[in-house]
């Protein structure tokens, strides 16, 4: 089967890739989905028009499928964890003679030099972001109550912070109290890193979620949906701060009804405030 109206979307986990493929197929386009199967919800192979399975590590296998589609242009969305890339059981020669020439493991370096390998094979990625673009989150209060004077110094000090350890691939994700950096996000992702703020600093937190310096928004864009909000209640955290022109808020209007519920605040910002 050939034809060139067909792109291809590479899923991982999470309601980003279900959006990704209703709104491409919106478009009048044909869609064909590689899911993986250490990520991927089942939910996506049920609104494909062509589907196929692949494990992380099989590299060649992915390629192969996009080519013999004659699919030129592919986008990659959802989660994926490092440790399934990290400990893939089934990854072919192509992906292990790509990370064994790796310089460091860290999603920068390992998605960059699979981008490489696609284009070798004269297939490029679109930014992950490209169909869901008016999902963006604009700047300004998107819900709940203003922050007070003292609040908004744990924004300014939790954005500064947040891009800082943005910008050396640690995580994009901080929680502060009280000019204090209760968390850091690392490989164990935002929702264990504000479980593991409530932990060490109770409740009334707040967490601050940005994009990296240069992001790479082929492979990775910052994304809070409706688990993001029961996250937040669940930790009793008072606000969610996330970088405006940069952060997808999928199911927008639920997010939002959600969190007027539970009395958080989501505030979109694009810098700190002097």
């Amino acid at each position: 089967m050939k034809n060139e109206k067909y792109i291809g979307l590479i899923a991982g986990g999470g309601r980003f890739p279900v959006l990704v493929a209703q709104e491409i197929q919106k478009q009048g386009n044909k869609l064909f989905v590689i899911g993986i199967k250490e990520g991927a919800d089942s939910e996506i192979e049920k609104i494909s028009e062509d589907f196929a399975w692949i494990s992380v590590g099989q590299l060649q296998k992915g390629i192969d499928l996009l080519k013999e589609r004659n699919i030129k242009v592919v986008t990659m969305v959802g989660n994926v964890k490092h440790a399934h890339i990290y400990s893939a059981l089934k990854m072919d020669f192509r992906a292990m003679k790509l990370m064994g020439s790796l310089i460091n493991k860290k999603a920068d370096t390992i998605f960059g030099a699979i981008a490489k390998e696609f284009k070798k094979d004269e297939i490029e990625f679109l930014p992950s972001h490209i169909y869901l673009k008016h999902f963006l989150a604009p700047e300004g209060l998107i819900v709940g109550k203003k922050l007070n004077s003292d609040e908004n110094k744990d924004v300014n000090f939790g954005f500064t912070i947040a891009k800082s350890i943005a910008g050396l691939d640690i995580g994009q994700t901080v929680v502060v109290k009280d000019k204090s950096v209760l968390a850091v996000e690392s490989i164990e992702g935002t929702d264990e890193c504000i479980k593991r703020a409530y932990a060490l600093g109770g409740d009334n937190a707040i967490v601050v979620k940005v994009a990296k310096p240069n992001q790479d928004f082929r492979f990775d864009v910052p994304v809070i949906g409706l688990n993001t909000i029961d996250t937040l209640k669940n930790n009793k955290i008072r606000a969610m701060i996330i970088e405006a022109g940069s952060t997808l808020i999928l199911d927008k209007d639920e997010v939002i009804k959600k969190a007027k519920e539970y009395g958080v605040t989501i505030l979109a910002i694009s810098k700190t405030e002097d």
